[in-house]
């Protein structure tokens, strides 16, 4: 995949994981303040004052998340986007973190 190719995937990919955590953190009655940002960054930001950081990387063709727990990327294959670690899916890694510094059950849909 060239980088104008993992760009747009990566900004789709920013813009669904918006929408599910505005969902699903609305479902579970938790206030999570996101903030989009320039350059493929979205921001979230709990009522403790932690933060949870998912940003795109060009270089790499990945998605990065900066948690309280540390640091994830997650590659893309075929429609998922997988931990270059632990091959955890982004979607279920990122309903547990966020549900640890929340406090409360999130799940994400993807």
């Amino acid at each position: 995949m060239d980088e104008a190719e993992f760009l747009a995937l990566a900004e789709a990919v920013l813009a669904r994981l918006e929408a599910s955590i505005e969902q699903a953190a609305e479902a579970a009655g938790v206030d999570i303040d996101l903030e989009p940002q320039e350059g493929g960054i979205l921001k979230l930001e709990f009522d403790n004052r932690s933060q949870i950081i998912i940003n795109r990387h060009a270089a790499a063709r990945e998605i990065w998340v900066a948690a309280r727990s540390g640091g994830f990327h997650f590659r893309s294959e075929g429609e998922q986007w997988v931990g270059t670690r632990d091959g955890a899916e982004l979607y279920a890694m990122l309903s547990r973190l966020i549900s640890e510094q929340a406090g409360e059950q999130i799940q994400l849909l993807s």
